[in-house]
């Protein structure tokens, strides 16, 4: 568990971190290979899901060896299913990331979240549903092991 105090009031105690995979983690199918080590950390304070349609059938492969597990969409509306699944882990427990439409909603359940601009850009809605914006997953990852920085941003 990961406790997060923003000031003035709110504590939050982070149990689940929910990623969406392509376009967030992975780009064409294969994880962006810096973030490895900082999943393998994540894994050991949180309970970490890759929630995803798999377009490539490539999302175990490569995830494998991180500690995390894998929830692959089933229904036909992929913007639900993924705020369901947020709401099943418990919302007030879950960080999210996302950057696609279909994140939007999932981002909006979860207690806070993130949206990733990476190499292939973020939807509107997802940009004014995340807390938080980033340019890179490195730096949401990153950010999500030091507390502190979230705080500093987040701090009303």
């Amino acid at each position: 568990m990961i406790t997060i105090e923003i000031p003035p009031t709110q504590k939050v105690q982070l149990r689940h971190l929910v990623l969406d995979y392509n376009g967030t983690i992975a780009h064409n199918g294969h994880l962006i290979a810096s973030i490895t080590p900082l999943l393998k950390q994540l894994s050991e304070q949180l309970k970490v899901y890759v929630i995803t349609a798999d377009t490539f059938g490539t999302v175990e492969a490569e995830v494998a060896d991180l500690g995390v597990r894998v929830k692959v969409l089933e229904s036909g509306d992929h913007t639900q299913e993924k705020a369901d699944f947020i709401d099943a882990l418990g919302s007030k427990h879950c960080i999210a990331i996302g950057n696609g439409n279909n994140d939007a909603k999932m981002l909006q359940t979860a207690i806070l979240s993130m949206a990733v601009i990476g190499s292939e850009g973020c939807a509107l809605q997802t940009l004014q549903c995340a807390d938080l914006v980033v340019n890179r997953i490195d730096d949401a990852l990153e950010m999500i092991l030091n507390p502190k920085a979230l705080i500093a941003t987040l701090r009303r």
